[in-house]
């Protein structure tokens, strides 16, 4: 046994070495080091051991043990069943596990790999029906955990007033019973732990089953609804006031009785700005996250973050509405809707436009600094100086008359300190990406509401095109419930094809869609949110299929179809489904990695476990905190479980039907060990 030992933690540690995807993790830890000399604190490093020679005997033993036929093997495995004893870490583990749970399943009678270099693969249940396959990663306490939460989250009025009851019970418990309560129920089942090194082995676990995380710290502030709407008007008004010109859009604009960010929305969380120290911390915290996922995932991990944690949302707002302004002034010159760069016009068309005021100087300075190509105007603004440079927005965003030449401001004129607090937002950008692509991570900037939106894409994408000019390190995220989603992902995709960078996005439903329709009604624009469920799965549908039909294109003309990564980021079985239909009909493979998916942790186990085990590119979000920090979160996840029930009660009856296997097999101390290597 002290041999098997000895071979298992060898083994070990050549798969650690061997599973690094982009990047050896000699020089990550370089990276990290280098990072120290940027930052005024010191962080930890992460460093991967390297294996030893292997001795000629623990060869000879080693051959011989990875060869073990499989009768033998399962006899093996019933024997320490029977005995409750459970054999060393190690690779035989998880095979010796794996047949025992799949007796009399045809499906799932495939033996571990007998080395990282052909790691195991399972075949996908396309029903995503399979229990053994969803919990082969828990402990049985752990469903056991999964199935209470569910249950409590069954029931309207618990879930109704969840934080209530979660702060009655702090009060009533003290401290210490609390933290211990919430780690055995809710916090256990969703938060991966309390720090970044606490989270690891989840990570790990995660990692051996063919997961791979994306990284959020998880705290959220518990602030009231007065103290929310004090803070979001005062940071969203200018301190020159909320001069609403000529032309102005009221959705850009805040009102009080949507100064809430969080009304109605259960699935997504709200940042609201307090000061610029405070945008500082938050950005030292995402570089926290940054490291921690270069440290145990080899390269493959992510991180998400939201902008307005980086910064005054009046700035968002009033870009936005620049941008919204933009193409209502390109609608005027050639008609139609759609963004500058679809309709193909060119500087020529643009002198033509211009040309009884042709000698302006003014006029001629603004089409010296329009951006266009080869296929037409690309955008009117500078868009490229703006992120890079220190320009002045209230200069920037002007654009001529074409009947008297004088410049007409798209924006309200920016205090100088307001510059300088959007030049500190785009700085702030700008070192958590450049750190994430030192360290070979991926960055998600997370989708908002639609009156932050326009700003948020036009920004993510500047960051594409400065960072992802060898591979994805910048994804953008597209909510799909919206009427214009189709649209902006193919005008974005035009733009990274015509100016030569990566271009990287999830899809998602969408997080803020009762409130958006709400806001709407109330002040009297359109709704933008497609009119049913029906009508997203649609726009997801056809949203996805363009971005697999330009993947597919793009390999047939003999292009790297890396260009593009998508990831199908839906606890919806039916878009997985239809996802990896897709991908079989037009050619793309798992190992093209192009594709990814992703689910919550502890959602959806049943869709994405069986994807990384059966070779897809699967992430699971990783939420982490201190206990009471991440009440809020908790209580999120609670009214978001309530609004799933169908799956719920699916994913309910999988965990019963799995204990209750466990508790006929004898296996109620199965001790989880995964032999799979993530795509």
């Amino acid at each position: 046994m002290a041999l098997l030992r000895s071979l298992s933690a060898q083994r070990t540690t050549i798969n650690l070495v061997k599973s690094g995807s982009c990047s050896s993790p000699t020089a990550a830890s370089a990276v990290a080091a280098q990072r120290t000399h940027h930052h005024q604190h010191q962080r930890r490093n992460l460093h991967v051991a390297t294996p030893s020679s292997l001795s000629p005997n623990l060869k000879h033993h080693l051959h011989h043990h990875l060869h073990l036929n499989r009768h033998h093997q399962l006899i093996w495995s019933l024997l320490i069943q029977q005995r409750n004893v459970h054999s060393p870490s190690g690779p035989n583990q998880q095979v010796t596990q794996a047949d025992v749970s799949t007796v009399g399943r045809k499906q799932q009678q495939h033996p571990a790999s007998s080395s990282a270099s052909s790691p195991q693969r399972d075949p996908l249940d396309v029903s995503f029906n399979d229990p053994i396959a969803a919990f082969k990663s828990k402990t049985t306490w752990e469903l056991v955990r999964a199935y209470l939460v569910y249950m409590i989250c069954s029931s309207e009025k618990l879930v109704e007033h969840n934080m209530t009851l979660l702060k009655l019970a702090r009060s009533l418990l003290g401290g210490r019973l609390f933290v211990m309560l919430m780690k055995s129920t809710f916090y256990g089942h969703f938060v991966a732990g309390e720090n970044r090194h606490t989270i690891v082995p989840t990570l790990e676990r995660l990692r051996s089953f063919g997961v791979k995380p994306i990284l959020d710290y998880s705290v959220e502030e518990d602030i009231t609804q007065e103290e929310a709407e004090k803070r979001e008007v005062e940071s969203s008004v200018s301190s020159a006031g909320d001069n609403k010109e000529e032309g102005a859009m009221p959705q850009y604009h805040v009102d009080k009785s949507f100064a809430d960010r969080r009304y109605k929305v259960s699935s997504a969380r709200t940042y609201f700005y307090l000061n610029e120290a405070t945008c500082e911390r938050n950005m030292e915290t995402f570089i926290k996250c940054l490291e921690a996922v270069s440290g145990a995932t080899f390269g493959t991990g992510i991180t998400a973050i939201k902008l307005t944690a980086l910064g005054r949302p009046q700035l968002l707002l009033q870009l936005s509405e620049v941008i919204m302004r933009t193409r209502k002034y390109m609608e005027d010159f050639v008609g139609g809707q759609g963004n500058v760069l679809t309709h193909h016009k060119t500087i020529k068309d643009l002198e033509k436009y211009y040309a009884s005021v042709g000698d302006n100087k003014d006029v001629q300075e603004f089409l010296k600094n329009v951006t266009s190509d080869k296929e037409g105007i690309l955008h009117l603004f500078p868009w490229s100086g703006i992120v890079d440079e220190n320009s002045q927005l209230s200069d920037t965003f002007r654009v001529p008359d074409p009947q008297t030449g004088q410049m007409r401001r798209l924006i309200s004129q920016i205090p100088p300190k307001e510059e300088e607090m959007f030049r500190n937002m785009i700085r702030r950008l700008n070192t958590i990406v450049k750190t994430a692509a030192e360290l070979d991570v991926r960055i998600m900037i997370d989708a908002e509401q639609t009156y932050f939106q326009p700003a948020i894409s036009r920004i993510t994408l500047e960051m594409m095109r400065k960072y992802n000019k060898d591979k994805a390190i910048v994804f953008n995220t597209y909510q799909c419930y919206l009427r214009e989603s189709f649209r902006e992902v193919g005008t974005d995709l035009e733009q990274a094809k015509r100016q030569n960078f990566y271009f990287g996005a999830k899809l998602v439903r969408g997080a803020y869609m009762e409130q958006e329709r709400a806001r709407a009604q109330a002040l009297g624009y359109p709704d933008p949110v497609n009119p049913n469920y029906e009508a997203t799965t649609d726009m997801y549908h056809r949203t996805l299929s363009e971005c697999l039909r330009r993947i597919k294109l793009m390999k047939d003309c003999g292009d790297d179809a890396r260009k593009i990564g998508i990831m199908v980021a839906s606890h919806n079985e039916d878009t997985v489904r239809f996802a990896i239909q897709q991908m079989k009909e037009i050619g793309i493979s798992p190992e093209d990695k192009v594709i990814c998916f992703g689910q919550l942790l502890g959602m959806c186990d049943y869709i994405t476990f069986p994807l990384g085990q059966a070779g897809y590119s699967a992430y699971k979000y990783i939420p982490y905190g201190p206990v009471e920090e991440v009440l809020p979160y908790l209580s999120r996840r609670a009214q978001e479980n309530k609004g799933v029930l169908k799956k719920i009660q699916k994913e309910k009856r999988l965990l019963m039907a799995e204990i209750r296997r466990r508790l006929i097999r004898g296996q109620l101390f199965y001790k989880p060990k995964g032999n799979y290597v993530p795509i």
